[in-house]
């Protein structure tokens, strides 16, 4: 090999042996920027997922949120941060804007169900999600206002209990047991409406009835929630109807242990000498004639039963163990009845 070959051929050597070298630093150099890249790229990303984009630890889920209507865009993504819906009010602006939703925010009553997001929160307010599915609530018959307060309250997030009973108790007898659909933002407004307007729609068709039994719709209410709980057989409630309008028709004391379960909560099994001498109003052994109020909501069967009664002429009943009426003419037949009955 002569001297020109040697040296170009040491030259190539050379040559190649640096692009190599070049050629892997480069390598291992882009690796360590990509990685670099990557890692300052995702925990960017992450930062603004925690702070920005997911939802807030405290997110108010099954409560209402409320967007009050008039509000500008800064106010609306102000509102949802402060009732803990959204963590960025800024980048919910953003959202809605790159979105085209920044121009249709929609006022009114929001409920989530489970925790979303802020891309999720500007969707839902962008076309008015609000996620309001009505509540099904069974009152049942023979409910007292009492009784109701408790159910819907658990129920309603805007149902205000002392005005509820406020506004209720002078209409105890005349919000129908029935159920009921209400959206989470129902007021005790609403549901006041709503049960006593079904009680006239449902009083309506005993018209007839109601007009030919020719005595005052509130006696008949109030007697109606007496029959309610005295018995649960239709033919009972019509046949304890005839007793207690023909006491009451005779200026007798009623003498109705229900009354008791309206003021002090005690059933005939569970009342004492003291309860039976009470001064109460609605203490109908003491007081003659009808208690002041209904002593809860009459079903359409009782206040049936309670304008359709049978009068066999019975001035007293009772109801044994198994839940058996027993009627008597006399009290004496009453008493022989105590005997064998109920063992007195």
């Amino acid at each position: 090999m002569d001297e020109f070959s040697h040296r170009f051929e040491k030259f190539y050597e050379y040559v190649h042996t640096r692009t190599h070298e070049l050629l892997e630093h480069w390598r291992v150099h882009t690796n360590r920027r990509t990685i670099s890249f990557l890692v300052l790229g995702g925990s960017a990303l992450l930062v603004v997922y925690l702070y920005a984009i997911r939802p807030p630890n405290d997110f108010p889920v099954g409560e209402l949120v409320t967007i009050e209507k008039g509000l500008t865009q800064e106010e609306i993504a102000a509102t949802l941060q402060q009732s803990g819906v959204i963590q960025s009010p800024l980048l919910f602006r953003i959202i809605a804007k790159a979105t085209g939703k920044d121009r249709q925010l929609h006022a009114g009553d929001y409920l989530f169900r489970e925790p979303k997001d802020v891309f999720s929160i500007v969707h839902a307010v962008g076309v008015g999600a609000y996620g309001l599915e009505p509540y099904r609530i069974r009152i049942s018959e023979g409910a007292m206002t009492k009784d109701m307060v408790r159910i819907f309250a658990a129920m309603l997030p805007r149902f205000n209990q002392e005005r509820f009973l406020e506004e209720a108790r002078p209409l105890e007898g005349y919000l129908f047991p029935d159920t009921y659909f209400f959206l989470p933002n129902s007021t005790e407004t609403d549901v006041i409406e709503a049960m006593n307007a079904n009680f006239y729609s449902q009083v309506a068709m005993l018209e007839n009835e109601i007009t030919a039994f020719d005595r005052p719709l509130q006696e008949i209410v109030t007697m109606a929630s007496i029959v309610e709980r005295e018995a649960r057989k239709y033919e009972d409630r019509r046949m304890i109807a005839g007793v207690l309008w023909r006491r009451l028709d005779k200026n007798m004391a009623l003498q109705a242990d229900v009354t008791f379960l309206y003021t002090i909560g005690k059933g005939s099994f569970d009342l004492t000498k003291d309860d039976l001498a009470s001064d109460s109003p609605y203490n109908t052994y003491k007081h003659k004639g009808l208690p002041p109020t209904p002593i809860g909501s009459p079903s359409l069967a009782a206040l049936e039963a309670t304008v359709t009664p049978i009068d066999q002429g019975y001035l007293f009943y009772l109801a044994d163990n198994n839940g058996v009426t027993h009627y008597a003419r006399t009290y004496a037949q009453h008493q022989e009845n105590e005997r064998i009955y109920l063992g007195k």
